[in-house]
């Protein structure tokens, strides 16, 4: 790919560039690529994603939140917008179902409860200005529905989750999960659970530098911020399989 930065600043002469908004961002995030970067410094910058993920239209590093609006309204399935690149996120098949297991456990204790809602990787929210992610599922309290107060009419609102879980797929990079992360912490998000289901382990993030990793007997423990709520890997796992055997009956 033709240099980044020098195609930008020939599109800011021109007063087609767009301003790129970002709050409480640390210096590895800057989305400002080096006049003689290549896809794979973005590639690099984003966690070592495949290049099938990138979208090249706008330009990394300038695209915002309404070019992300414009092209959710376009293009089938899940897209983020990551320092300023819009990175399609891709999902297995099975980790797909182990996610609607998932949902399928939490949602209905979260609503007898009355805790919250719960959200798919459908939802693609915003973090920071011109930042905006999709968690595979998340939980959002009603202290959290009250502090964003998210807009039904806008497809990407300003919210934040209390809890995000991500299920590892094929495509995922161990480096991107990582900044993630980071994103999450930041924003505000008070708990993570990372699902291996290759492995069929999890990571339980409570900080940015807190972590557990669980086996496959282990617990996923909603603690303070989802209380109450608890369920094995085992479980998890299990009920996904069962769903496939009873199709195979």
């Amino acid at each position: 790919m033709a240099t980044l930065v020098a195609q930008k600043a020939k599109m800011a002469r021109n007063g087609k560039a767009q301003a790129v908004a970002h709050r409480n961002l640390t210096p590895a995030d800057n989305p400002v690529f080096d006049s003689d970067a290549t896809l794979a410094d973005v590639q690099d910058r984003l966690g070592g994603i495949p290049a099938s993920r990138i979208h090249l239209h706008p330009l990394p590093g300038t695209a915002t939140i309404r070019d992300l609006e414009r092209l959710d309204r376009k293009t089938p399935g899940t897209c983020e917008l990551i320092n300023g690149v819009i990175v399609e996120k891709q999902m297995g098949w099975y980790e797909s179902l182990v996610a609607s297991v998932l949902i399928e456990l939490l949602a209905p204790f979260v609503r007898t409860h009355r805790l919250g809602i719960v959200l798919g990787s459908d939802a693609v929210l915003r973090l920071f200005p011109q930042q905006a992610r999709a968690p595979d599922v998340c939980f959002v309290s009603k202290r959290g529905l009250a502090r964003d107060k998210p807009s039904k009419s806008k497809p990407i609102p300003v919210l934040i989750p209390d809890l995000a879980v991500e299920v590892l797929s094929k495509s995922n990079t161990t480096k991107e999960i990582e900044l993630k992360l980071r994103q999450y912490f930041t924003s505000g998000v008070r708990l993570a659970w990372v699902i291996d289901p290759k492995r069929r382990t999890a990571m339980v993030h409570t900080s940015l530098t807190e972590r557990t990793a669980i086996d496959l007997d282990g617990i996923l423990d909603g603690g303070k911020v989802v209380p109450g709520f608890r369920v094995s890997l085992r479980e998890l796992f299990d009920r996904a399989d069962q769903m496939l055997e009873e199709i195979d009956e």
